[in-house]
């Protein structure tokens, strides 16, 4: 089987990760449809025979999660990974008193997590900030115990589709990163040898006064233009007024629109599975509580 398809542009994940870190902060109140999504993929683990010693959450970011599945799962043990340690420090206070997260700052696309540690991974809108899906995948299934289960969202090609319009008409830069399409997603997932993957997706529309308002909303979600190929400089004036003429031309009811193209994926461990490959890791046993604030 060929390797799937990887995203076009790859992603700065050192300055991802300070856009996050500075949204920390401000992240919870411009999350509706992270908030909205999250629900909707928490509500799916209704139907799911699963009693998991060991839960992850994976890319947490403030915890959106994390309440949910703190109480859904109270005799387990659940972390909360993000690569911010911002968004981590808002994490770690979810929960509740007998059974808080245990916060662990990491990349998805290298677990510091043992093979075979992981009962259940559920991952909200973080997925398409790796730059190796089908490594990631290959970790994920590396740390998942046999019949342990995978269920995520993340973002397909429809998403932001106005906005990439949009600055395609004010300048030929990458202003908008490409989502893989679900049935790539698909692929990586039988590629990494998961078992029966599920795959679905909605598109969800958010509408603004102004497309100011849209750039703000990412800015306070950390969202932003983070590729590897993005403009360094600042953005003139000429080319930021030919985006927004462009935007207007969508306006509906004297609103703008925002597409996001929502991806649902399930996918179980095999019972049986072969060997991880060699890789430094630590016991899940092994992390720590973080110690109390002052």
């Amino acid at each position: 089987m060929s390797a799937p398809k990887a995203p076009a542009e790859q992603i700065d994940k050192a300055a991802a990760r300070r856009s996050f870190e500075r949204a920390a902060s401000s992240y919870e109140a411009a999350a509706v449809l992270q908030r909205e999504i999250s629900q909707r993929l928490l509500e799916r683990l209704d139907y799911v025979r699963l009693q998991p010693n060991t839960v992850l959450d994976l890319g947490c970011g403030t915890g959106l999660a994390l309440d949910d599945l703190c109480r859904r799962y109270r005799g387990a043990q659940v972390l909360a990974l993000d690569f911010a340690l911002g968004m981590l420090a808002q994490a770690r206070r979810r929960g509740y008193w007998r059974n808080r997260p245990r916060a662990l700052c990491a990349d998805m696309d290298r677990l510091p997590l043992a093979a075979d540690s992981v009962d259940l991974i559920v991952s909200n809108a973080t997925l398409q900030w790796s730059n190796d899906l089908s490594g990631c995948f290959a970790e994920l299934h590396r740390v998942l115990r046999p019949n342990g289960l995978l269920l995520f969202t993340t973002f397909g090609p429809d998403t932001l589709i106005e906005l990439r319009h949009a600055w395609a008409e004010a300048d030929a830069e990458a202003h908008v990163a490409e989502f893989l399409d679900m049935h790539d997603i698909g692929d990586a997932l039988v590629h990494a040898r998961f078992a029966d993957p599920v795959m679905d997706c909605e598109r969800l529309t958010l509408t603004y006064t102004q497309v100011s308002d849209l750039m703000a909303d990412m800015k306070a979600l950390g969202t932003q233009n983070r590729l590897q190929r993005r403009p360094r400089g600042l953005t003139g004036r000429e080319r930021l007024r030919r985006m927004t003429a462009a935007y207007e031309h969508l306006r509906q009811d004297g609103r703008l629109p925002s597409t996001w193209e929502v991806i649902y994926g399930l996918a179980w461990m095999p019972a049986q599975k072969s060997p991880a490959a060699s890789i430094t890791s630590i016991p899940v046993s092994a992390i720590g509580r973080a110690p109390k604030s002052r």
